[in-house]
Formats: structure tokens, sequence, C-alpha cells
């Protein structure tokens, strides 16, 4: 079973949950911007939720299912469509072989994530099949996705083919979503600042009171030069209220780095694994899938928490996973 795609998209990468154990070789993570959204669409199809999938990014690429199948879309409202019917965010979609999935004007800047039952089955490299395009390293040939590319599609689950099963998309090359559906994690609204929850990092004393304040009391705008690797921002400079030296220390997905310039930058699923700048902040985890949606432009702000406030953020994250996955078990039996 196989994928064809027809048209591309701005930026469409096969992405799962990251290359893990290897950076103390220097080796990135890289993996889904948002690992909460992907996972979800790959429970709603009965895939584990390491499963690759797409990671799309503004503008929609153009598939044609070879094959029967399931696929589920979360993430940002790309304007989805197979044969000209809607594609709703959220739902398993049952689709008969020779549908075609497009994407029109986004209703929603951002990115959008799509698993299909039975998982991208690109190679796996080192442990994943995410693509790391920097290095030309897993994926699809280590690249974005291009027209005339075949992407294979591996075994689906007893749960993925029950699901399929009880959706019954009956003419040829159409599509039957689920009535039911799991709950979108809030987009910010049209207008307002993105908010991120962070703690105080390491180097956090290292800044100027004002420059603390600045940090936690305005906004900042994401810049043109934000990539997968790190979200460049600009806003207040932030000053050290000291010069000295600092020893290459680790950094994870939502360190806020400053460099000497003093604008921020949080680092994302194609960061490096340590860095020479001071770590002012640390974005906590339950937020670090807003950052997939702060496109150039996007104005962001900073807003302190807790350790107990993250730690409980992220445990309700999981239990809210774990509560999808038992409801997706269940409806696929009946």
């Amino acid at each position: 079973m196989s994928i064809s795609v027809l048209k591309p998209g701005l930026l469409t990468t096969v992405q799962d949950e990251g290359r893990l154990g290897y950076q103390h070789t220097g080796l990135v993570v890289s993996g889904a911007l948002d690992a909460l959204a992907l996972r979800t669409a790959n429970l709603l199809v009965g895939n584990p939720p390491g499963a690759a999938g797409l990671e799309i990014t503004l503008q929609g690429p153009t598939l044609r299912f070879e094959a029967d199948a399931l696929l589920a879309l979360t993430g940002a409202n790309l304007v989805a469509s197979l044969n000209g019917q809607a594609v709703p965010l959220g739902r398993p979609v049952a689709v008969r072989a020779g549908a075609v999935l497009a994407f029109g004007r986004p209703k929603a800047s951002g990115r959008a994530w799509l698993a299909v039952a039975g998982g991208v089955a690109v190679p796996v490299v080192l442990g994943s099949r995410a693509t790391y395009l920097r290095a030309g390293l897993g994926g699809l040939a280590g690249r974005a996705l291009q027209a005339g590319d075949e992407l294979p599609v591996g075994e689906w689950s007893t749960i993925g083919r029950r699901l399929f099963e009880s959706l019954r998309p009956e003419a040829p090359a159409s599509g039957a979503p689920a009535r039911w559906y799991a709950p979108a994690s809030p987009l910010a609204s049209p207008g307002a600042p993105l908010v991120v929850r962070a703690l105080p990092g390491p180097e956090y004393a290292q800044f100027a009171p004002e420059s603390q304040r600045a940090f936690w009391e305005e906004n900042f705008s994401v810049t043109t030069e934000a990539d997968r690797m790190g979200c460049r921002l600009s806003g207040p400079p932030l000053a050290r209220a000291t010069a000295t030296e600092l020893l290459s220390s680790a950094v994870t997905f939502g360190t806020v780095q400053v460099p000497a310039g003093g604008q921020p930058i949080v680092l994302l699923a194609d960061r490096q694994t340590t860095g020479g700048y001071p770590r002012l902040a640390q974005v906590i985890s339950a937020d670090l899938g807003k950052l997939a949606q702060a496109l150039p432009g996007t104005r962001l702000r900073f807003q302190l928490a807790t350790l107990a406030e993250a730690q409980a953020l992220y445990l309700a994250q999981e239990r809210r996973l774990r509560a999808l996955a038992r409801a997706v078990h269940l409806k696929s039996l009946l």
C-alpha cells in the first residue's frame, strides 16, 4: 500500500517522536514540532503513539491513496478536503482507494499532522523515521516531500482495521468520517498573543532585573528567521547583569537562549544538543506544542509557571492521551 504525492505543499515532512538516545553524540532529536498532536492523530487510527506521520506547514500537499486507508488530521485547520468533501479535524476518516486528499486556503495559519493506519513506513534510521532536513537524514531521502514521491504505508493494527470496517465508506474513491472526535488543543484567538508558560532557566539570575521583568510582561514577535531548529523572537532586548563567560551546556526542546544581541531564541525539535548562550527560561512540556503554531509574525508572551504546575499539566495531558487510547479501543469494538 502506498500514498502518491501529487503536490508536495509548502513544507511537508515525515516525522515521528524523534531520534532519541543519541544526543550525547551531538545528533539532534528532530521529530514532530507538536508531539501531542501527532500522538493524538496516531491513536485515532489505531497506531502506536510513536508511528510516523506527516507534518504539514501552512500549505498542504495533494495526496492520492492507492489503497483503502484510515486517516486522521490534527493541529491547525488547513482546510482539508477529500474529493471536495471537507475533512474534519480530530476524527478517524475511512478512505477508499483512489481518493485524493487536498488542502485549501488555511483558516488558521500554522501546522497540521496527518496520521494513516499503519504509519508512514519509510526506512528507520538510528531508531527513527523522523526527517532532519539540515543533515538530509531520515524521512524520505532526508528531505521534504516532492511531487511524484510514493509513501509506503505499514501494516494496520487490529484496532485500525476494526475502525475502518465500522465506518464503511461505500462509494469508490470516497471517505467516511467518524461521528465522534478527540477534543483539539485550543489555539490562540486571532490577533491575541500566544501565551506560553515557562520556568526560570539555569542562568535566569544572571539577567538584569529589568530584563527579567520585560521577559514576563512584554510581547515578542516571531521573526522570519524562525524554523524547525528555533523560534527566533524580536522584542525588548534582554541583558545580563554579568559578563561571565559560560561553558556550553545541555539544551532541550523549549529552552530559551539569549545571544549577545539580547533577542531570545526558543529551541525547537531540530535544536542543537548543547549551547553556550545563557538559558533564561524553559517552556513547560505541556506548552511545547503551542510553539509549532508560532509562525513568523506571531505575537508571543511568556507566563511564569511553577514546577508543581508544570508537572500537574504534563500528567493531565498524559492522562487525556491514555483516556483517548481506551476510548478508541472501545469504539473499534462497536
